[in-house]
């Protein structure tokens, strides 16, 4: 019996008659017996595979077969975006069975909320930090709401495990089981995914008694031809590699303003996506597109859900237009039919390009295609590095923060909201065999004790003082959050939403009126409620100003092993670079051609005299390397990922012996300085002791492993200058 005669006849019925689906994808078809005999499951497929149908399917059908009643599956997404794009899909299936499927989450209205506690969908769509909330509301009867839970299916599991937000997603999942007293299934699904065993293995919390597998059918490489040298965009040719076309380019056009001219000029009457790496860049370039007379939609974080809602479904019913986003629309999001998909610099992971490649090619006889736009030499450099990556076959792994103690401090404290109790031993049980405490979990919860943040009686803890001072306003929403953003005003023009801007924007000195860039327009501020925080503005022809506080770490070791590479003189297999981008890497080579060595490592005496080395080991490693060295490197100096400065007063034969010395096994290996006042962009650290906060951040600054191959086995140092 195959996979789809498993499935429930009425499921069968409409994948074919209402669908009008000759077959399954082969990871629908492979999904189908794992899920339905309750197994965990990481589903792994490019964009646009298939994945929501292949959890879903086999999850209706046993709902139908074994007669689930109440809320039985909940689908967790990252993104409120998300949510809302796939609710109407994933409703439209459930009616096939007389179900239903509603969404939960911080915009929906209480009406809608109450509905869903009254009459309990089938499938709930929400977020993990919206799961939370239920837990600890006073509303919510939790025991009630979730008895008949069965399965959790996790959208973009990627995109929780490389970050906090996949410990609280674990950790509130592990209370609800320790809730129900039972373990629940747990489907991921991703596109990208270097290490999906790994994934597995932290998706089932660590826990050896739970059943699971990697389904992972086998799909075309994303390997084609040959670097080509073609004169032009338009000459490029895709190649076809088992079965799947692809085309992808690199153009150096050096500014914004040439950018514009590009994206205007070529594939006109086309549908294409053109991603940024800032809110800024993307007002900025959606201004000149709107100058030069092309259709064009702007989508970023900034703009009001509302706003970005407006330009996403204008931009998927249209023809012949651009729409310029940030990563916003890079899990899934569907914004209809594209034909190109432009990128603005590189991407900062081969992950980030997978989903964006594949966001093209979706109908038959078309070309998963992108064409990168290079905006500077640094950002070709950055372009080819990244590429030679990809076209070695080589995605990030997905690597769980290390050391979540701030996450596990603030479920101790979401569990007094829970339960209005902790009791002051075995605590941690509640969280099961996930591996969120480390040894120092003790000393953390002492400190909550002794800081106010519980208070104890008898044998119980319960919420103290400090904790409703620092995170009580608005229901403890502070507490519910795992992710920080910087202060920000809503803007308002009129009785519309536009979107936000941070508070630097409105306080900063200008000459004549305040005018921002928003949404690819101009508004000039008419009037700021500082209480309330909303800035009130109107339209103006006056051109305005986009600037947000940028974040994110630099390049990758093996990206920045990739750049190296390709000023030694190696290309990324399959990709295509125009005579601009040929001219510029060339005189790339040339320029630093005193930074890069084959067999050796290179250090340069800049005109200040210091002595700088050129790792081409990433901004982590880097930053390893420099707390490894203290007597050849300078403390606290800006970390690049390119090379680090060393003292003027050193030499070679210095700097050769301080190398060999860290290459000894019995060499220390202290982590990096970090500045205190650092701490606050580690969300929860107000409630762990200082020492630990600091050893927490300092912890995720490094990468041992990049650092310890910079160093290697060689002793040659070729010094210039």
């Amino acid at each position: 019996m195959n996979g789809f005669d498993r499935l429930n006849p009425v499921v069968q019925h409409h994948i074919v008659n209402s669908l009008g689906w000759q077959g399954l994808r082969p990871l629908q078809e492979d999904a189908i017996v794992p899920i339905m005999d309750g197994e965990d499951a990481i589903l792994l497929a490019p964009t646009a595979g298939g994945k929501t149908e292949a959890a879903c399917f086999p999850l209706l059908s046993r709902m139908a077969g074994e007669n689930w009643q109440g809320l039985s599956v909940l689908y967790l997404c990252p993104l409120k975006a998300l949510l809302n794009n796939l609710q109407p899909r994933i409703e439209s299936y459930t009616a096939w069975i007389g179900r239903e499927a509603l969404t939960w989450h911080g915009d929906v209205s209480s009406s809608a909320r109450t509905r869903i506690k009254r009459e309990q969908p089938d499938i709930l769509l929400t977020t993990p930090e919206s799961l939370e909330s239920m837990l600890v509301s006073e509303s919510v009867d939790a025991g009630q709401l979730f008895a008949n839970l069965r399965s959790v299916v996790i959208d973009e599991v990627h995109a929780f495990a490389g970050d906090d937000r996949g410990w609280h997603l674990l950790a509130v999942l592990a209370r609800i089981e320790s809730l129900l007293g039972r373990p629940l299934q747990r489907v991921g699904m991703s596109a990208t995914v270097g290490n999906p065993d790994e994934l597995l293995n932290w998706l089932q919390s660590a826990d050896s008694a739970r059943i699971g597998r990697v389904i992972a059918p086998e799909v075309p490489g994303n390997a084609v031809a040959v670097v080509g040298s073609s004169l032009t965009v338009a000459s490029a040719q895709p190649a076809l590699v088992g079965g799947t076309l692809t085309d992808v380019t690199i153009d150096y056009v050096g500014s914004v303003e040439n950018a514009v001219k590009v994206i205007a000029a070529l594939h006109q009457g086309e549908k294409r996506l053109v991603f940024v790496d800032s809110r800024r860049l993307a007002e900025e370039l959606g201004e000149g597109l709107h100058e030069s007379g092309v259709t064009v939609f702007i989508s970023h974080s900034s703009l009001s859900a509302a706003e970005r809602r407006r330009s996403e479904e204008a931009f998927a019913d249209a023809r012949d237009c651009v729409i310029v986003a940030t990563s916003t629309l890079e899990l899934g999001i569907d914004v209809g039919d594209l034909d190109r998909v432009i990128q603005i610099n590189a991407p900062r992971t081969v992950s980030s390009f997978l989903q964006r490649l594949g966001r093209t090619g979706r109908r038959a006889g078309t070309t998963r295609n992108c064409l990168f736009l290079a905006l500077d030499n640094d950002n070709l450099l950055a372009t080819l590095g990244m590429l030679n990556c990809w076209s070695q076959g080589w995605v990030e792994p997905v690597t769980p923060p290390i050391s979540p103690r701030h996450i596990a401090a603030q479920q101790i404290l979401a569990l007094a909201l829970q339960n209005h109790r902790v009791p002051l031993s075995n605590w941690k049980h509640q969280w099961g065999a996930l591996p969120l405490f480390d040894s120092t979990a003790d000393e953390s919860f002492e400190y909550l004790l002794a800081q106010g943040f519980l208070q104890q009686d008898g044998g119980i803890a319960f919420m103290g003082p400090e904790a409703e001072k620092r995170f009580g306003h608005r229901h403890f929403m502070e507490l519910l959050a795992v992710f920080t953003a910087a202060p920000q005003f809503t803007v308002m023009a009129g009785r519309n939403d536009i979107g936000f801007v941070e508070t630097e924007v409105l306080t900063e000195a200008v000459e004549g009126p305040r005018v921002l860039l928003l949404g690819g327009r101009s508004w000039m501020v008419t009037h700021i409620d500082w209480n309330r925080r909303i800035c009130y503005v109107e339209t103006t022809t006056i051109t305005g100003r986009a600037k947000w506080g940028s974040a994110g770490e630099g390049a990758s070791f093996r990206i920045s092993r990739g750049m190296r590479a390709a000023l030694l003189g190696t290309l990324p297999a399959g990709v295509t670079l125009t005579r601009r981008a040929t001219s510029a890497i060339e005189g790339l080579r040339t320029d630093r051609s005193t930074t890069v060595a084959d067999q050796a490592l290179v250090v340069t005496r800049e005109e200040n005299g210091d002595w700088r080395w050129w790792t081409w080991a990433g901004t982590r490693a880097n930053r390893t390397l420099s707390a490894w060295l203290p007597s050849v490197v300078p403390p606290r100096q800006l970390t690049r990922g390119d090379s680090i400065r060393l003292y003027p007063d050193i030499g070679p034969r210095e700097i050769g012996a301080a190398l060999a010395e860290a290459r000894s096994p019995g060499a220390p290996k202290p982590l990096p300085f970090v500045n205190p006042k650092a701490l606050s962009g580690l969300k929860f650290s107000a409630a762990l002791p200082e020492k630990l906060a600091v050893m927490t951040l300092a912890a995720r600054l490094v990468d041992t492993d990049g650092a310890q191959a910079t160093l290697g086995n060689k002793t040659s140092i070729r010094a210039h200058g």
